[in-house]
């Protein structure tokens, strides 16, 4: 960064700066600023001080402004400074170092106000102190836009990792975070819950008869089942490998059997390979059904349905078993 003159000696006119604009005495503003350097920064070149309480002006060319990582803010955007425009507004009205980030696009001539001058001319100029504070609300509005995308684009991808990536159901970290909330539900209102374990039968053999490829489509012809026998407030998750789970809220145990009747039902006449018509009788489904007792915690609840559903293997597969406590209390 080099100085190659001073504004008052070069063509450069208060017009030019949008900052200045409309100034109610330009003569005025133009000998306060006669003596303000005017440096020329190659393209490419970082400005030097930037870390100094002052204003840029762009006279020619432009400037890349990057947020500083320790405003916790820098993202990969970058602003471009162009002729007449300004930065380092907010480094001089709350007497900070400049955190931004600033380089050349290309070759450029910067003004350079001092922090001190900038105040004097706030001071003398309302029509200064107007445009910074137009030029403030809109950098304000631009980041409070900028944090509402961020906050979305956050959420999409905080729901993005609770889903299976292979089946589109729920995931275990989904499961982690939001059944405890569930419970606490159930057991404030005093509603039920319900719980089905499902586990495809002799998966394993499955995958060895037919390859792993078809395993997965098995896998989503089980969660399209899920997804399509259940109501819009019930959940679908994938437990783990071939085991999944259903969540059932406001519905007691008798309607659970009932629901978990008719998911093994389905699974039955699933069809995995649209081509070949080879449904998915070849790997059926086993289901333990559970519901909430009071005082229960989501950890004693899923060993409920897991127990049922091992019963359900060990009677033949292909069925639904029931919790015998819950099965006698309704």
């Amino acid at each position: 960064m080099k100085q190659i003159c001073t504004f008052g000696a070069s063509n450069y006119r208060i017009g030019d700066l949008q900052l200045l604009r409309d100034s109610d005495d330009e003569a005025a503003i133009a000998k306060l600023l006669a003596d303000c350097p005017i440096v020329r920064v190659a393209s490419g070149e970082v400005v030097a001080d930037a870390s100094r309480a002052r204003l840029y002006i762009v006279l020619s060319g432009a400037l890349a402004v990057a947020a500083d990582t320790r405003t916790g803010m820098a993202d990969g955007t970058v602003s471009k400074v162009l002729p007449g425009e300004s930065v380092g507004e907010q480094s001089v009205l709350d007497e900070e170092a400049n955190l931004s980030s600033i380089s050349a696009l290309e070759d450029s001539e910067l003004l350079l106000i001092e922090a001190e001058l900038v105040w004097q001319l706030i001071d003398e100029s309302n029509a200064l102190a107007r445009n910074l504070l137009r030029l403030l609300s809109f950098r304000i509005r631009a980041a409070n836009a900028q944090l509402r995308r961020r906050q979305k684009l956050g959420e999409f991808y905080r729901q993005l990792s609770m889903i299976d990536g292979l089946t589109g159901l729920y995931n275990r970290a989904w499961l982690n975070d939001l059944l405890p909330t569930m419970i606490a539900t159930a057991h404030g209102a005093g509603t039920p819950l319900a719980l089905i374990m499902i586990d495809l039968d002799h998966f394993k053999k499955f995958n060895d008869q037919h390859g792993h490829l078809a395993g997965d489509e098995a896998l989503r012809a089980a969660a399209h089942v899920l997804s399509g026998a259940l109501r819009p407030t019930d959940f679908a998750v994938r437990y783990g490998g071939e085991e999944m789970m259903v969540l059932l809220p406001d519905t007691n145990s008798k309607v659970a059997l009932l629901v978990a009747e008719r998911l093994c039902e389905r699974m039955q006449n699933a069809v995995v390979f649209g081509d070949m018509r080879l449904p998915l009788p070849h790997i059926t489904a086993s289901l333990g059904v559970a519901s909430l007792r009071p005082g229960q915690d989501g950890e004693a609840l899923i060993a409920v349905a897991d127990a049922a559903l091992y019963r359900a293997k060990d009677q033949g597969r292909n069925r639904v078993v029931t919790e015998p406590a819950a099965a006698a209390n309704e």
